[in-house]
């Protein structure tokens, strides 16, 4: 193998690590709106799209260990409830898309912990 080859195949390598890494777990949905940067976060919440180490989902404004489009264990949670929207991808529940009122309960469990509203949804 010559010295050209292994450069080849090294910066092969470092260019997929580059790209598996970069992509996040967030996921492309039809209706997402594209990269924003959401606004700060208390302690607690998640504070950037695609992070899920907090206790809040900036990015569908549920808390995170409920979030049926991040979740695949809480979405088959849902889907065994009989609570899910096939048309958007999401437990029925969290379907702010049908039903702009269900993000009340929500934003209510928000300001419980935090005591102030919580973050505009990004997607």
């Amino acid at each position: 193998m010559t010295s050209t080859t292994k450069m080849f195949g090294v910066c092969s390598l470092f260019i997929a690590i580059i790209a598996v890494t970069s992509s996040g777990c967030g996921g492309t949905t039809g209706d997402q709106a594209g990269p924003s940067s959401p606004p700060a976060q208390p302690t607690g919440a998640t504070s950037t799209q695609g992070d899920h180490s907090g206790w809040w989902c900036v990015e569908h404004g549920v808390p995170e260990e409920e979030c049926s489009m991040c979740s695949a264990k809480a979405a088959a949670d849902f889907k065994a409830k009989g609570d899910w929207c096939d048309e958007h991808h999401r437990a029925k529940s969290q379907c702010f898309i049908c039903d702009p009122t269900q993000a009340e309960k929500y934003a209510a469990l928000y300001e419980a912990k935090f005591g102030k509203e919580p973050p505009t949804p990004t997607e």
